[in-house]
Parts: structure tokens; sequence; C-alpha cells
């Protein structure tokens, strides 16, 4: 009686190895694993404690899947790319083969074109080594940051789960509590000392994974506005080169003005001789209104 309560503490952690206090470590423990995959209600107070942690672990589980569906998009990308630039390829080649058969103007016309879609293909291709690295970037992120974090959070949840079975085993022993009992008291401390000792552990790994998961977070972002900024600029060029050699075919065949203006100086004389016939005596309309 006249110890002090962290000695008693101490010598309760000393007395952990006993079979019993081992077994009912573990019933509880499981009891907890059984109350949380089934889904049943815990206790109120005791969720809102952990608001926090579930914000950020939230947060971890959207980084690891979004990664993982990036991944997934980078390599599709990166096969229709090579798909579309072949394809755009064999059409480069299929005009040219066709218009160098072909004397007249569409000919050379297919055959600019040929050629502006064979250069297209080429400067498509640039786009694969931006993404290249994106991918690997990405994966390394995955691999390195993402795992170490995920064995953070698993550390966690387990000291969690033994945290929140001490506290069903504190509740259950209280409820049974005779204060005049040495016998009970002593082991309500001694529950008590278990639920100090699991909740400094919890505290500890749910602070590591709050810092981790805002570092994740952080690392991420900086990540892809880095390399995508090169995949930005690659696009850009390749848009910039093939609209400018697309734009040079067009002005270098583009029809002059003076046969349209021809065509249509020889519409408008047909429709007004048109007219004069439909009018008696020969007279246009606007001769015969005035």
């Amino acid at each position: 009686t006249g110890y002090s309560r962290e000695y008693f503490d101490r010598f309760v952690q000393s007395q952990d190895s006993s079979v019993v206090n081992k077994f009912q470590q573990k019933y509880w423990k499981t009891k907890q694993t059984f109350i949380r995959v089934t889904g049943k209600k815990e206790d109120e107070h005791v969720v809102a404690s952990d608001a926090n942690l579930d914000a950020k672990l939230e947060v971890f589980h959207s980084i690891q899947k979004t990664c993982m569906e990036l991944l997934k998009v980078i390599e599709q990308y990166q096969r229709r790319i090579c798909l579309l630039s072949q394809e755009e390829n064999d059409l480069g080649r299929f005009l040219r083969s066709q218009g160098s058969q072909d004397k007249s103007r569409a000919g050379k016309i297919m055959q600019a074109s040929g050629k502006a879609l064979c250069f297209s293909s080429q400067q498509r291709m640039a786009l694969r080594m931006p993404l290249c690295r994106l991918y690997q970037e990405v994966e390394t992120f995955r691999y390195r940051a993402i795992s170490d974090t995920w064995l953070t959070v698993s550390r966690m949840e387990q000291s969690r789960t033994e945290y929140r079975g001490a506290l069903l085993w504190m509740k259950d022993v209280s409820q049974e509590l005779d204060p005049d009992t040495q016998k009970q008291m002593e082991k309500f401390r001694k529950v008590q000392a278990q639920v100090r000792s699991t909740k400094a552990s919890f505290d500890k790994l749910k602070n590591d994974v709050c810092q981790k998961v805002d570092l994740l977070g952080a690392s991420r972002c900086n990540l892809l506005s880095h390399v995508l900024t090169t995949y930005q600029t690659t696009l850009l060029h390749f848009w910039e080169k093939t609209s400018r050699n697309m734009a040079a075919i067009h002005e270098s065949f583009r029809p002059s003005e003076l046969p349209t203006l021809k065509v249509k100086e020889a519409s408008a004389r047909r429709a007004e001789r048109s007219e004069r016939r439909q009018q008696p005596y020969g007279f246009s309309s606007r001769t015969h209104r005035k």
C-alpha cells in the first residue's frame, strides 16, 4: 500500500509473462478484432477520439489506390500512342505511294499530306520518353514511400486493436469491481496498467502515421508536378511542330481567289439572263418596278 503507482505499474508489467495474463490479452484482442470485422457498433467516444487518424487513413488509401490506377493508365496510354503512331505512319506511306502515281494537283496534295502524317507519327513517339519517366517515378514512389507508410499503418492497426481490447477488458472488470475486495482492486489496477501501456504504444504509432501520411501527400504532389512538367513541354512541342507542318501544306495548296471571283461573276450573269427571259417584253424585274 505504500508503493507509488509508477512502481506498481512496473511490477504489474513484470508479471505479464504469466500464462493467464497472456491468455486474457489474446482473448480481448481477438474479441476486438471480431467486433471490427463484423462491423458491430463500438463505443462512440473511443471512435470519435480517432477521427483525425481515420481521416488520415482515408487519404493514405486514396493515394495508394490512385497510384495503382495511374500506373495502369500510363501503360494503356503508351500502348495506344504506339498503335496510333503506327496507323498514322501507314496512312502517310499509303498517301505518298498513291500520290506518286497521280501527276495532277490531287496527287501532289496526297504526297504532301502523306509526308506530314509520317512526320507526325515520328514526333508522336517522343511522348513515350516522359511517360516512361513518369511510370518509373510513380512505381518507385509506390514501392518505397507507400510501402513504408503501409507497414507503419499495419503496426498502428495492431496496436489500436490491442488498446481497444484492453479497454474492453477494463470495462468488463470494472462492472464487477468491489472496492472493498483487495484481490479485485489488484486485478483492476493490473488491467489499468495494461491499458496505459497499450495506449502509449498506440499514441506513438498514431502520431507516426499522421506525419507519414502528410509527408506522403506532399511528396506525391512534388513528384507529379515535376515529372508532368516535362511531359507537358514535350506535348506542347509536338503540337507546335505538327501544326506548323500542316499549316505550311495548307498555305501551299490554297486555291487562288481569282478563279473564285470569275465563277461568282459568271453565276451572276446567268442569273440575270434567266431573270430577263422570265419577264414580259424583255424587261428585267428592276425596270418593270420602275
